[in-house]
């Protein structure tokens, strides 16, 4: 599963994005002596991307830089889950100036979590 989280991070800095954060969860359970599956939760962006959502509404700096959570289940399955970039309209109450800000992170995103769970 760290492979899958590997290989959004190459997509990600591929990308022109960088990767601020990699936190092993599962690691950090398993330092205090707790079980937890693999969880690994990557936190990435651009200043170009968020700083123009955040001119428009600084609370969208609760959300931003954007999370992807990569984790596996019971079954050994392996899974990328993130929050829906839609979201940031309604939560923020961003104007309609943003709209293609959300687009592009919202197609981006989709485009590299298809990418990782085709190879």
């Amino acid at each position: 599963m760290p492979d899958i989280a590997d290989r959004l991070v190459k997509l990600i800095e591929a990308n022109g994005l960088k990767v601020f954060l990699r936190l092993d969860h599962a690691a950090n359970a398993k330092g205090i002596g707790m079980n937890l599956r693999p969880t690994i939760l990557l936190i990435f962006g651009h200043p170009k991307g968020g700083t123009p959502l955040m001119q428009d509404q600084q609370t969208t700096g609760l959300d931003l830089p954007f999370k992807l959570l990569v984790w596996e289940d019971a079954q050994s399955q392996a899974w990328v889950t993130y929050a829906d970039p839609e979201e940031l309209i309604a939560r923020h109450g961003l104007s309609p100036a943003s709209t293609a800000t959300v687009d592009a992170i919202k197609s981006g995103v989709a485009r590299m979590v298809k990418a990782v769970s085709k190879a």
